[in-house]
C-alpha cells in the first residue's frame, strides 16, 4: 500500500506564494509520475502539473509560468511551488502518486486547502 499526504496549504493574498508538499510512504517497486490536481468549489477536479520519474514536467496553461513542480526521489516527495497566486487558484489541491507494486495504480492524498484572497 501507498499512503499520500499533502501539506503546505493555507490562506495567502493575491500575488503571494505557497509551497505544497506531497509525501509518499509505504511499499512499492517504483514510483512513476507524481501529479497535482485541484478542485474549486462547484467545479470538477482539474489537472495542474505532473512530473515523471525522470523529472520531465508538464503544466496546465492556467498555471504555466507561475507554478513549478519538482520532486526529491530520496524523500519520495513532490513539491508544487506556487507564485503570483490569483483568487482563481483557490481550491483543494490533491496529489496523485502513480506507483508500481508491480501492478501500476494511482494513489491519492486527502488534499490541502489553498485560499487566495483578493
Amino acid at each position: 500500500q501507498v499512503q499520500v499526504v499533502e501539506s503546505g496549504g493555507g490562506l495567502v493574498q493575491a500575488g503571494g506564494s505557497l509551497r505544497l508538499s506531497c509525501a509518499a510512504s509505504g511499499t512499492w517497486s517504483r514510483i512513476n509520475a507524481m501529479v497535482w490536481y485541484r478542485q474549486a468549489p462547484g467545479k470538477q477536479r482539474e489537472w495542474v502539473a505532473s512530473i515523471s520519474s525522470g523529472g520531465s514536467t508538464n503544466y496546465a496553461d492556467s498555471v504555466k509560468g507561475r507554478f513549478t513542480i519538482s520532486r526529491d526521489n530520496a524523500k519520495n516527495t513532490a513539491y508544487l511551488q506556487m507564485n503570483s497566486l490569483k483568487p482563481e487558484d483557490t481550491a483543494v489541491y490533491y496529489c496523485k502518486v502513480v506507483a508500481s507494486m508491480p501492478l501500476t495504480r494511482d494513489y491519492w492524498g486527502q488534499g490541502t486547502q489553498v485560499t487566495v484572497s483578493s
